[in-house]
């Protein structure tokens, strides 16, 4: 889950670290209003889930109600990048001395957390990292260990940050990885972070994505209703089903997520571009199954449907009655393949034999279901 930079800084401020006093708004009077709230000057910025904001005209300095007022009838309505923007923050502006760039994240390869930061902030890192890989300082953390303040400190010296700069920043730093582990955060990145003329350290924007499937151990309410979604992502999420659309004709449901990842690989490899992610977790019972075809279903890409199952606690005899039962509620209009392994799989195939067609097949391996699939759509798979 991406939040809006407002909440992102909301977000940080609830672990301490110290951020910009702003108001979010979504009309021009209210933007006047908050204004003169924080104090001129002030800095009215879009809020969209998308990066350059500032290039689009998204982003705009304003020393007086005029120009809250031009700035906010011109960015409110905005189309950046497709996302339209509907909601402003207005935000005391900041002197500015020195911008670093600041974050966690995970390094699945290392099964460690990531830190980087550099002394050149406010620009893309991916710049930064392709102009000079020698600007980013790069500190991996154990999780059972975590980050302590002489690891955090020589990291600073390391990305050759201004000494005036250290002390705030080691502040922040440690602060920042409290929010990224303790709120559950896939990522959090701070660009610009910001040395400011009286010496203070400062975050002047804030990028978060949280990990949803921590979201039972968390009140994120209101971070739900600024999520932008296409139609057959919010139908899904309705639902309960983690599902995201892509551009591909090959529908896809698997049952687990690291599952549903190789399904789209393999339909990639044989020839085929997958329409979705769609993970139904573990279980594959009639309702969520039904649910699922209904998604896919009703996507006007989809030419065939990939059904993945491989039976753990969920065993294959109950899997295949929830395919039946499935089928007898959704009207079905692509043909489907499935492929059914594990627990009782044998079981479950048999109960699906007295079923198929040729509108429904079933494959004994997954590699033959996705070049099946992937004929069936009209594809020519390798």
């Amino acid at each position: 889950m991406d939040l809006l930079e407002f909440q992102g800084k909301q977000f940080f401020a609830g672990f301490g670290i110290p951020v910009s006093e702003g108001r979010a708004v979504d009309s021009v009077e209210d933007a006047v209003a908050a204004a003169e709230a924080v104090g001129y000057p002030v800095v009215v910025k879009a809020q969209v889930h998308v990066g350059g904001r500032g290039k689009a005209g998204g982003v705009k300095l304003a020393s007086n109600e005029d120009e809250v007022r031009t700035h906010a009838q011109n960015i409110l309505g905005m189309d950046i990048k497709g996302h339209i923007v509907r909601i402003l923050w207005i935000e005391h502006a900041s002197d500015i001395a020195e911008e670093y760039y600041a974050s966690f994240t995970l390094d699945r390869s290392a099964k460690k957390h990531l830190g980087m930061l550099s002394a050149q902030g406010g620009v893309e890192i991916e710049a930064v990292a392709a102009k000079d890989p020698d600007a980013i300082a790069k500190v991996w953390i154990d999780p059972v260990e975590g980050l302590d303040e002489s690891t955090c400190r020589a990291w600073v010296k390391q990305a050759r940050l201004n000494p005036a700069a250290e002390d705030g920043a080691v502040d922040i730093l440690l602060k920042l990885y409290r929010a990224y582990t303790e709120g559950d955060a896939d990522l959090v990145e701070i660009n610009p972070l910001i040395l400011k003329p009286d010496g203070s350290v400062h975050a002047l924007d804030a990028k978060v994505t949280l990990d949803n499937n921590a979201g039972f151990r968390h009140d994120w309410g209101d971070y739900e209703l600024t999520q932008v979604r296409d139609e057959r992502e919010q139908a899904a999420h309705d639902k309960g089903l983690q599902y995201v659309g892509l551009d591909g004709y090959v529908g896809i449901i698997a049952n687990g997520a690291g599952l549903a990842m190789s399904t789209l690989d393999v339909v990639n490899q044989v020839g085929g571009e997958p329409a979705n992610f769609l993970d139904i977790g573990g279980g594959a019972n009639a309702d969520v199954m039904a649910g699922a075809l209904e998604i896919i279903n009703n996507d006007p890409r989809v030419k065939s449907i990939f059904i993945n199952i491989f039976g753990g606690i969920t065993r294959g005899e109950e899997v295949a009655n929830g395919i039946v039962e499935a089928l007898s509620r959704v009207d079905i209009t692509a043909p489907i393949v499935i492929r059914l392994d594990g627990t009782n799989a044998d079981q479950g195939r048999q109960i699906l034999e007295p079923h198929l067609s040729d509108k429904l097949q079933m494959q004994p391996t997954m590699l033959e279901a996705a070049r099946t699939a992937v004929a069936l759509a009209g594809g020519t798979p390798s």
